[in-house]
């Protein structure tokens, strides 16, 4: 298709999106008494309407049953978690008996690599991406000095080519094989946080389980954003948060995947709570630990079922839409987004760089060159939502649910004019 850069232009394309009725499914924040154009899902989804009825559920429950809300409830507590699963598995192409919600994502990391980091002899190196967010970053340099190795010596990173700004697969495998029977876990990221990129995952952990090694992923900026395949990949285990792109709510719980062929087995190194126990015989009190049989194996307390509600009603959402009609306008989208700054770009005489590679979801990252912090403010102040990441790169996250084509044709017209007021 010829995109234009046209108000016209991006409401046709608005008439012909069939996901633009969800748009009214959100609540948007005003600055100026007008709806903001919104850009950072990708650290934070809009709430969608529908929440307020599932929390205030809840509220409705604990007020009239107390205790009983548990068993009695018209969505009982104990068992709460366990509706996400589904929709959840669709979401992240798995099994439902491999997903579950808990915690946060670090936390669940920490608690997955208790049973998928064991250093053994040689064999205790991590592979990661360079510059990886910083509580991966905290997380695996504690995980390896609390099994008695020098974070600088036994975590090691997958470099950008000099003068890129992106990583290559081939790269990555070729770290991998050279590391070889010293690679112990591989975990990346599978869409970088900083420049949006979307990592090769089924061929790095292929590559990864050649090595004799264990893969998982960090998909904060993955799920609900990219289509994946967790159970076919082979992935051995994988977390992330819920409040980006799929609109849980602020520091919501994490969602945790172990492959099934991990799962059922009591004798798996893990921490263990009450809520993995048999779930028949959790109330018993019974001394001894007898695992779920799925992933809930790794939960250890009873659901918070106040901050998982809100996660379900995205889901929801989820269910209606899907996966594949989400991407097909993400890409549209995004696509829209990159012509109307290359557009932009040529009118100001400035320089745009978009390093987010080909390889990508719902993100440019955009150097401004020439640019800095007050047009960022600029744009803040008349309502473009948006993300500034140091030196001078600004994240932009058209999410399909509820960003529209219009979105982007405006937020050109108000970046030109900040570029403009301010030469």
């Amino acid at each position: 298709m010829q995109f234009q850069n046209t108000l016209q232009f991006a409401r046709e394309l608005d008439q012909e999106d069939i996901l633009h009725k969800y748009r009214d499914e959100f609540h948007f924040p005003k600055v100026n008494d007008k709806q903001v154009i919104y850009f950072t899902g990708n650290s934070l989804g809009l709430q969608p309407k529908r929440t307020e009825a599932f929390v205030t559920d809840i509220m409705r429950d604990w007020k009239e049953l107390a205790v009983e809300g548990h068993f009695y409830a018209d969505k009982p507590w104990w068992d709460y978690h366990e509706r996400l699963a589904a929709p959840l598995s669709r979401v992240v192409g798995a099994k439902t008996e491999e997903v579950t919600v808990m915690n946060t994502l670090t936390v669940n990391l920490h608690l997955l690599m208790v049973s998928f980091y064991r250093p053994e002899g040689k064999r205790y190196k991590i592979l990661c991406e360079e510059k990886a967010f910083p509580s991966d970053q905290y997380m695996l340099a504690s995980q390896v000095r609390f099994h008695g190795f020098d974070p600088k010596d036994a975590i090691v990173e997958v470099k950008k080519r000099e003068g890129e700004n992106f990583w290559r697969t081939e790269d990555i495998l070729a770290k991998i094989e050279e590391i070889g029977d010293e690679l112990a876990l591989v975990l990346i990221g599978g869409v970088n946080y900083y420049n949006g990129q979307v990592f090769d995952m089924k061929t790095v952990t292929e590559a990864g389980h050649k090595a004799g090694a264990m893969v998982g992923w960090d998909l904060a900026h993955a799920a609900g954003n990219i289509k994946m395949e967790l159970h076919d990949w082979n992935v051995d285990f994988a977390a992330w948060c819920s409040y980006k792109y799929m609109n849980s709510g602020p520091g919501n719980v994490s969602g945790a995947f172990v492959h099934e062929k991990h799962l059922g087995k009591k004798d798996i190194p893990r921490f263990e709570g009450w809520w993995g126990h048999n779930k028949e015989r959790r109330f018993l009190m019974e001394p001894e630990f007898d695992p779920m049989p799925n992933v809930e194996a790794w939960q250890l307390s009873n659901a918070p079922v106040m901050a998982i509600a809100p996660y379900l009603a995205s889901l929801e959402l989820f269910d209606e839409v899907g996966m594949d009609a989400l991407v097909q306008k993400r890409d549209r989208l995004t696509a829209y987004l990159e012509f109307v700054l290359r557009e932009i770009d040529k009118e100001v005489s400035s320089s745009f760089e978009v390093i987010t590679p080909a390889d990508r979801a719902c993100q440019l990252s955009v150097f401004l060159h020439g640019e800095g912090r007050p047009l960022f403010d600029y744009l803040m102040k008349q309502g473009v939502i948006t993300d500034w990441r140091e030196p001078n790169v600004i994240r932009l996250a058209p999410a399909p649910f509820y960003c529209s084509f219009e979105d982007m044709y405006r937020f050109g017209q108000i970046l030109k004019e900040g570029i403009i007021s301010g030469k």
